[in-house]
């Protein structure tokens, strides 16, 4: 008896606190749905940005890393794509990675960049300067032009004759590196 006074107190205070709306058999308000909705939105969002991190030694992030193309000994100027296979690429790059190209058709170098990295190819009309992914695993630079299935990757910033002079006489060695 003595155990039920004692109680009682405790169980008559607890009965004045509002209960949760989230604990209610209630369906949810639109406010609520809205609001939830919007914190969703927020949280996917924020994900998405992408987060700075210092390289050891540099004080560099890796954001303000470009990926340099060089053929031979000659670094090009390229505009890279914004995409899952360029990113990819940036990752191999990281490490340097060295592709052996082949000519092909009179008017591209072709050469395998050893693993397979994500594509979403789609028909394209390349031009000259174009680097494209074939087949998930080569890299195409091209100093002509051609119809194909490809994922794009870049552009080399050079005129015609120059990728010409750079492609066009014989196999090259394209590196790939982080700068």
């Amino acid at each position: 008896m003595k155990l039920i006074l004692l109680l009682l107190p405790i169980i008559s205070f607890m009965g004045c606190k509002e209960i949760p709306e989230s604990y209610t058999n209630e369906e949810p308000r639109e406010e609520q749905i809205i609001e939830s909705n919007l914190q969703e939105e927020t949280l996917r969002n924020n994900s998405e940005i992408p987060v700075k991190t210092e390289q050891e030694g540099a004080g560099e992030t890796k954001e303000e890393q470009n990926m340099i193309m060089t053929i031979g000994d000659t670094k090009v100027d390229v505009s890279w794509e914004e995409n899952d296979s360029v990113r990819e690429l940036r990752e191999l790059a990281s490490s340097g990675i060295t592709i052996q190209m082949s000519m092909y058709g009179g008017f591209e170098q072709v050469g395998s960049i050893g693993q397979s990295v994500t594509r979403n190819d789609k028909q394209t009309t390349t031009e000259p300067g174009d680097i494209v992914l074939y087949s998930g695993n080569q890299l195409v630079v091209f100093y002509g032009s051609n119809s194909w299935s490809y994922t794009r990757l870049g552009k080399i910033n050079l005129s015609d004759e120059e990728l010409e002079k750079l492609l066009g006489n014989g196999d090259v060695t394209i590196t790939l590196s982080m700068e």
